[in-house]
C-alpha cells in the first residue's frame, strides 16, 4: 500500500486507509473492555476461581496487553500511511501548479505586449513604420525565448 501511495495515490487507496483506521478503532474498542474484565477476575478473590486458574488469567491478561500494543502500533502505522497519502497528493498538486505557473509567466508579458499594440490609437509611431509589425513580433519572440532560457537554467523545465 505504501508503494502505491508514493507512485499513484488514488481515492480508492484513501478509502482503504480509512477502512483500516476504522477497523483498528473497532479492535481497540473490543479489546479494551476484555482487558479490564480479565484484570478484575485476576484480582477478585472468588471461591469460583482457583489458584491454578489465576495463572491462566495472567497469561490471558498478558495476551490482551500484547494485542492492545499491536493495535496501537497498527493505528500509528495507518496514521503514517495517511500522512504519506497526503504528502503524495500535495506533491502531485505542486507539480501541476508549477507547470501552470510557468505557462502563465510566459504568456502574461506576451499578452501585455499584444494588448498594447492591439489598441486603436491613431498616433502610435510604430503603426506608420514599415518594420513596426515585425519588430513587435521580434520583441515578443525575444521575451518568450529569454523566459524559456531562464526557466531551463533554473531547471524548472
Amino acid at each position: 500500500m505504501e508503494e502505491e501511495l508514493v507512485t499513484n495515490p488514488s481515492p480508492e487507496t484513501l478509502q482503504a486507509i480509512h477502512n483500516l483506521k476504522r477497523e483498528m478503532i473497532s479492535l481497540r474498542k473490543s479489546v479494551w473492555p476484555v482487558r479490564e474484565v480479565i484484570s478484575g477476575l485476576e484480582r477478585a478473590e472468588s471461591p469460583l476461581i482457583h489458584e491454578s486458574t489465576c495463572i491462566y488469567l495472567r497469561d490471558v491478561y498478558d495476551h490482551t496487553i500484547q494485542v492492545m500494543d499491536s493495535v496501537e502500533t497498527f493505528r500509528d502505522m495507518v496514521s503514517g500511511i495517511l500522512d504519506i497519502y497526503l504528502s503524495s497528493v500535495s506533491n502531485k498538486m505542486n507539480e501541476v501548479m508549477k507547470v501552470l505557473t510557468i505557462i502563465a509567466t510566459i504568456f502574461i508579458p506576451l499578452t501585455f505586449i499584444a494588448g498594447i499594440y492591439g489598441m486603436n490609437f491613431q498616433y502610435m509611431p510604430e503603426l506608420q513604420s514599415r518594420w513596426g509589425y515585425p519588430l513587435v513580433w521580434l520583441v515578443m519572440i525575444a521575451v518568450l525565448s529569454s523566459m524559456i532560457v531562464y526557466f531551463k537554467r533554473k531547471r524548472w523545465l
